[in-house]
Formats: structure tokens, sequence, C-alpha cells
């Protein structure tokens, strides 16, 4: 069986735009160097996964309506054993090597690479925005380590969505005050956006 092969970039090239924790909303100067064909490659997932030298790039969307985020619990068949049971308000997915057309810096293939993401794992409507808020880092743990999150939000004209993938379960939309009463349930990322939240919604 063929192994699945991942969308990566070295952590050198991170460190060279300058290596952050948390949070990063300057997009532009990492996200562009990034997908520019010179700097990134597919990697044999298995390989990458203990890899701290490699950064895979996982689309971490936000899905939004009304104030309120979607928030959801990884069951048993998750894909990332070291995250489940956590809750989560990013849908999304290591990017392929099906996800042609990533490397010429053609926002609209990558952006069709993150919508094919979220409907792997949901029924949702088409949102009515979707736009990079954030990048997000955190080498404070394993998974962390081996994975940069650009982090979407999808605004969404009424919250509603139904799982299509079995790892998905407990789909709630939740308020930031609900979200913050359940910070320490949910994983890491998610805890960062959420101490974060007005910000990457764009409020003020």
């Amino acid at each position: 069986m063929k192994e699945e092969m991942v969308l990566v970039v070295r952590r050198s090239l991170l460190e060279s735009l300058g290596m952050f924790q948390g949070l990063q909303f300057e997009i532009d100067r990492y996200l562009l160097p990034m997908l520019s064909r010179e700097n990134n490659f597919f990697a044999v997932r298995s390989s990458a996964e203990t890899d701290p030298s490699l950064k895979q790039i996982i689309p971490y969307a936000i899905l939004t309506s009304d104030g309120k985020v979607l928030r959801y619990k990884r069951g048993k068949k998750s894909g990332e054993q070291r995250l489940i049971a956590k809750g989560s308000i990013g849908i999304g997915g290591h990017m392929n090597d099906r996800d042609e057309g990533l490397f010429a810096l053609d926002k609209e293939a990558y952006f069709a690479g993150v919508q094919r993401e979220i409907d792997e794992e949901l029924i949702v409507e088409h949102p009515l925005q979707n736009r990079i808020a954030a990048l997000i880092n955190d080498d404070s743990n394993e998974v962390g380590q081996v994975h940069l999150g650009v982090v979407h939000v999808l605004e969404l004209a009424h919250p509603a969505a139904e799982k299509r993938e079995s790892m998905i379960l407990g789909i709630e939309f939740l308020t930031p005050a609900e979200l913050r009463a359940e910070r320490d349930s949910l994983e890491t990322w998610s805890q960062i956006c959420v101490d974060n939240l007005e910000k990457l919604l764009g409020e003020r």
C-alpha cells in the first residue's frame, strides 16, 4: 500500500523567517515563502511525524456563524492518535500530493485543497467567506513540534453542520464564553485560538 505523502517545509525556513510560538498574524511574510516551489516538498507522513526538522503544513479552519464557533470532539478513529478525545475548533488536515497546484503560489488551488479537507469531514453549506487569519506554531509538545497550522476563518450563513467522518463527534456551535469555559478539554492549538478568538474573528 502506498504511503501517505504530506506537504512539508523545513524548520530552518521558519527559523530564517523568524520562529514563533503561538499565533503569528504576519501571514504573507511566512505563507508566501512556504508555498513557493523551492521551499516545500512532499515527505512520507510516517517519518515526518517523528522528524522535528520538518513542519507539516496543516490548514486549520474555524467555522463561525452568528458569533458562535463550531466545536467538535475527536473520536477513536482520528488520524492523529495523540489528539483522541480532545475538543477542537479546527477542521482540516494534511495537504497531500493529490492537492495539485499548491506550488505555483496559486491561492485558488490552496483554498480548493482546504475546502476539500472540510468537505471530507463535514456536511456544511458553502462559506460566505474564507480568509486566512493567522499561522499557528506550538513547539511545546510532540504533535506541535512537527506541524504548522494555517488558521482559516470560515463564515457561514447559518450555524449548522453534520459530520461526514466517524472520527467527528459532538458537534456544537458555542459562544466564545462557552469555549473559554471548556478550554482545558481542548487540544493545544484550539486553546491558543480560543485565547485569541476576538482577534482571529476580526472583532474589535
